[in-house]
């Protein structure tokens, strides 16, 4: 299969399957982040195979605080992150000159990580009202922040990986590499929200 084609098909089970599983009801939530935790966990347990432990399984551990935030917070964080993944990336691919930290990941940009912002903030104003926010205010602070804990999230992942000497932390969902690789954006993100919805 065309590897293009098989990243796009399996990235839309993987979204089918992180929507459904979040908001079907809160026994699915549970057992869909379990699973993901544990998988995590395992790619982490094999990229730090023979090397020192420290906060690593705490950094994977903390995706399990999406159950202490409502399914419409959870579900609007994965459309914004999504969202700036998907534009940062076309528009790095496209513009991309000045590398943000080259030495950890060598494909991500100022240039791209400014246009995933910009269209993260018009993805969080053009669908606040559907996830039954109130205002604005709330959901612009989420999509401020969230591009920056996102990137976070991706540099330490992918610094763990440059670390063991590995392109992906597994093959788990084909064309997209490990799970890890594909919630790292979350793990810094989750905690952050969480600690933002409470002083808020």
């Amino acid at each position: 299969m065309n590897q293009t084609l098989k990243r796009a098909f399996s990235g839309a089970i993987y979204v089918a399957i992180m929507w459904f599983g979040t908001s079907y009801s809160d026994l699915s939530r549970t057992i869909l982040f379990s699973l993901i935790t544990i998988i995590s966990t395992y790619e982490m347990w094999k990229l730090r195979k023979g090397k020192k432990i420290t906060f690593h399984f705490f950094y994977v551990w903390t995706l399990m605080l999406v159950l202490l935030l409502e399914v419409e917070i959870i579900l609007f964080i994965f459309i914004l992150t999504w969202t700036f993944d998907t534009f940062a990336y076309l528009v790095g691919v496209k513009l991309g000159k000045h590398k943000i930290m080259p030495s950890v990941s060598p494909k991500k940009s100022w240039e791209g990580f400014v246009g995933g912002f910009i269209f993260t903030l018009i993805a969080a104003y053009l669908s606040h009202s559907y996830f039954g926010f109130s205002s604005l205010r709330d959901p612009l602070i989420i999509s401020a922040i969230l591009p920056f804990t996102a990137t976070l999230g991706d540099f330490i992942e992918s610094h763990f990986k440059r670390e063991a000497g590995v392109k992906d932390s597994g093959n788990f969902i084909p064309g997209h590499g490990g799970m890890l690789d594909r919630m790292d954006a979350f793990m810094i993100t989750i905690p952050a929200i969480y600690l933002l919805k409470n002083l808020l």
